[in-house]
């Protein structure tokens, strides 16, 4: 599988030497190319150069961390109910591909070979052959509570996490840099003793009716609880906003309607030295806006396009 990723990468035409000016992140694998959060998409994303992976994980039933977007799994599988539901072998049963495509090529897979467990991710990453970043989302609100956090941290330990580094498998160059995330400032609250600040990323994006709406849906109550809920998650924001602002996270993550809306408060971030990890960024008139504005990273579907959009050629004096 890795020859084939290699090989696709050694036939690419010869240029000039670039330089990014910014980091890319593939938003749950190159999701726009194949189903995201699959070993295809995970394999698309490095191979189209991007510089880490975004992924999202939840815990199984029977406590196995998992690379999976939703609590549910109705959208991306064959199946219906919840994640924390089922155990691994359970899920590794399910079809997860052909909802968006189930034409994968051979050297990223087969069709039952595509549901990643974090472990399944860092070891494609410890053999990408150059060195990566991951960027781990924790789902939260989760059954298990920081449960999430502590097999999270378990299985990085586990593949030889170093806590002060907050880096894997440093040798010859090569390393996996691993960053957290959360809507729930609670979860990163949780990693702090451990983890350093400057690896810990507070996401965050505008509250909207529709948010509400689909929370409130989730809850047995269903509507009347859309006041109670739409003030906890307006308090997630601010409290989300102080932990940047309290340089208690060194990544703020705004969503790109978020930074449109508030430009000010991006630039303030970066000038107090915060580092700006934005999604989820495809268009290149909004890639454009964020590099005028100073922001090292940047989330995408499409790595390969983005990849593109940050590059310059390298200038020589």
């Amino acid at each position: 599988m890795t020859t084939g990723l290699f090989s696709a990468q050694s036939t690419a035409p010869a240029s000039a030497p670039t330089r990014r000016r910014a980091q890319i992140f593939a938003h749950r694998g190159a999701s726009g190319a194949f189903a995201e959060h699959t070993r295809a998409a995970y394999l698309h994303a490095l191979a189209e150069g991007a510089d880490g992976l975004e992924i999202d994980v939840h815990l199984t039933k029977d406590g196995q961390v998992v690379c999976f977007h939703d609590e549910t799994l109705d959208r991306t599988t064959d199946a219906r109910g919840l994640v924390a539901e089922r155990t691994l072998a359970e899920l590794r049963r399910l079809d997860v591909c052909s909802w968006k495509t189930s034409a994968i090529p051979a050297e990223y897979g087969g069709l039952r070979s595509q549901l990643m467990t974090l472990g399944d991710t860092l070891e494609l990453l410890l053999t990408a052959g150059r060195s990566v970043r991951l960027a781990i989302e924790l789902k939260h609100p989760s059954p298990f509570g920081h449960q999430l956090e502590d097999h999270v941290l378990r299985t990085l330990l586990s593949y030889g996490w170093d806590p002060e580094t907050s880096r894997i498998g440093v040798k010859e160059g090569q390393a996996v840099e691993v960053s957290f995330m959360s809507f729930h400032p609670g979860s990163l609250m949780h990693l702090a003793d451990l983890v350093p600040a400057e690896k810990l990323c507070a996401l965050f994006a505008p509250v909207t009716s529709e948010d509400v709406g689909a929370r409130a849906g989730r809850t047995p109550l269903g509507t009347a609880f859309r006041p109670l809920i739409s003030a906890v998650m307006r308090g997630a924001v601010k409290d989300a906003e102080a932990l940047v602002w309290n340089r208690q996270v060194g990544i703020a993550g705004p969503g790109m309607s978020f930074v449109r809306a508030h430009r000010a408060e991006a630039k303030a971030w970066i000038a107090r030295g915060a580092h700006l990890r934005v999604w989820t960024v495809d268009e290149p008139e909004d890639a454009q806006l964020l590099l005028s504005l100073g922001v090292q990273e940047l989330t995408t579907n499409f790595p390969g396009r983005m990849v593109n959009e940050v590059s310059t050629q390298a200038s020589f004096s």
